[in-house]
């Protein structure tokens, strides 16, 4: 069965936007997902679900929780084929073992991908940016706080976007290769 990693941007930050991830995990069993398995409390869980695409499944999600919880929430979602390409995808784990450090940008078309072009004149170095077709990685070698890149691309500039780190990309990883096994 088709496996599927699912991600929330922008909730459990601060008191505004909070999905318990018990009530998020039962929403996507109502919308006929099963094994769903969340990951922290930031919005991560991997699935599977017999007979969707991820296109509607992100707009089925997302539809389900403005329902429930009254405000909107933008959802990534993709196939455990499409994560591992953003995981192999990755040329800069090399010079980043601090996972923490490496952000990883997540959108649902390569256009909004394509946007974060403009990330480049904010790197400064030792940082490093890489994008393809999948994602955009972000060292921040001096942290996430001291990087105006991180800054844009977790404000404004990365609103068609959401990002984790790659501690917790690796994770989600694990977790929808143990589903598919």
């Amino acid at each position: 069965m088709p496996s599927y990693v699912v991600l929330l941007r922008g909730v459990n930050v601060g008191k505004a936007k909070r999905v318990p991830m018990a009530d998020f995990k039962q929403v996507l069993l109502g919308l006929g997902c099963t094994r769903a398995a969340t990951l922290l409390n930031s919005g991560n869980a991997v699935v599977e679900h017999p007979k969707i695409a991820s296109a509607s499944l992100d707009r089925k999600i997302a539809e389900a929780l403005e329902a429930i919880f009254g405000f909107t929430v933008p959802v990534i979602v993709k196939s455990s084929v499409e994560f591992s390409k953003v995981v192999s995808g990755n040329k800069l784990e090399v010079v980043a073992p601090e996972h923490p450090r490496l952000l990883v940008a997540f959108a649902r078309s390569k256009e909004s991908i394509a946007s974060l072009h403009s990330l480049a004149t904010l790197v400064s170095q030792p940082e490093r940016l890489q994008l393809d077709a999948h994602a955009a990685y972000l060292h921040c070698a001096a942290g996430i706080l001291e990087s105006k890149a991180a800054n844009a691309l977790l404000g404004k500039l990365g609103q068609p976007v959401t990002t984790r780190n790659w501690a917790t990309v690796l994770k989600l990883h694990a977790l929808a290769a143990q589903s598919a096994a």
